[in-house]
């Protein structure tokens, strides 16, 4: 057994799963935080919905990418949905503008959230072993994690720690689409076999707009799979919770390395200096309770 196997076997998978159920709420409240909106509407963008903003934030690390590039790292929208806010974002600031705008957001939110615990010394040292796993990271055909990874770093403890989240939690996700494509699930088929298993309620995958005939059409072909049952309310049949299973299996193993170069001491303080934040970033009542990710349910 190799060096390098040794060390992978030190860190159990449900360990690197719990790292990213702890940063991706401190990720994810750039989407939902008041500051945001402020940020992004005095960018211009129309802030009547969220995903104007949503769009520009999370592409703008990619610089003015069009709509095929966007939707192939974001995977799981339609391309009807993308072409609305792609490359029309960037009519709106550019992604420099955009970037900026996101730091100060994040910066705002994170003070609003915390208080004076952005200067304490259990975030300064979250903040660097987060960035020394962000660091780590295998960026290679990950196409969000490396448009973040090539970002400076900021110098505020809290602005790293978010910055070294979102690595994270991109890195992660774009492991996920290589689990979802070796799995042979398409964007729509991901959502369906998802929502099959429970992960969240049909409705919810509706926020990723793909249409009516596109979902039945992505049923039947999994049906046909043998990985949904035919008939009745949507439910997935014993080989298709073990598919997605193996998907979310896999999708751990891809995302261990930056836990494997923390080691499991340093994984096991992160997690504990992240306890904190992540009840304040719960508590706050802006993040959705159900979501696309199934947090907490896979």
């Amino acid at each position: 057994m190799s060096d390098q196997n040794l060390v992978s076997a030190a860190i159990e998978p449900r360990r690197v799963r719990h790292l990213w159920q702890l940063l991706e709420p401190l990720h994810a409240l750039l989407y939902f935080a008041p500051e945001s909106l402020d940020e992004a509407a005095a960018l211009g963008f129309d802030t009547g919905e969220r995903w104007p903003g949503y769009f520009a934030w999370r592409a703008a690390p990619l610089g003015a990418a069009g709509p095929g590039q966007v939707g192939s790292a974001f995977y799981s929208f339609s391309p009807e949905m993308v072409g609305r806010y792609v490359p029309a974002a960037w009519d709106v600031a550019s992604p420099e503008a955009v970037l900026a705008a996101r730091e100060r957001a994040v910066d705002r939110a994170y003070r609003a959230l915390l208080g004076d615990r952005v200067d304490s010394p259990e975030l300064a040292e979250a903040a660097g072993l987060a960035r020394r796993a962000a660091e780590a990271a295998d960026v290679e055909g990950r196409p969000l994690a490396a448009a973040n990874a090539a970002l400076p770093w900021p110098s505020a403890p809290h602005l790293v720690l978010w910055q070294a989240a979102t690595i994270l939690r991109e890195h992660r996700g774009d492991g996920h689409v290589a689990a979802l494509r070796a799995a042979g699930l398409d964007p729509v088929e991901a959502l369906v076999s998802f929502a099959a298993i429970g992960a969240a309620p049909e409705e919810t995958f509706q926020s990723r707009q793909w249409s009516a005939p596109d979902w039945a059409a992505a049923r039947e072909r999994l049906v046909r799979r043998g990985l949904l049952e035919p008939d009745g309310p949507l439910a997935a049949t014993a080989a298709g919770r073990a598919l997605r299973a193996k998907v979310e299996s896999h999708t751990d193993e891809l995302a261990a390395g930056p836990c494997e170069a923390l080691g499991s001491a340093d994984l096991e303080r992160l997690a504990a200096l992240l306890g904190d934040f992540w009840v304040a970033a719960i508590g706050s009542g802006l993040l959705p309770m159900t979501t696309t990710l199934g947090m907490g349910k896979v």
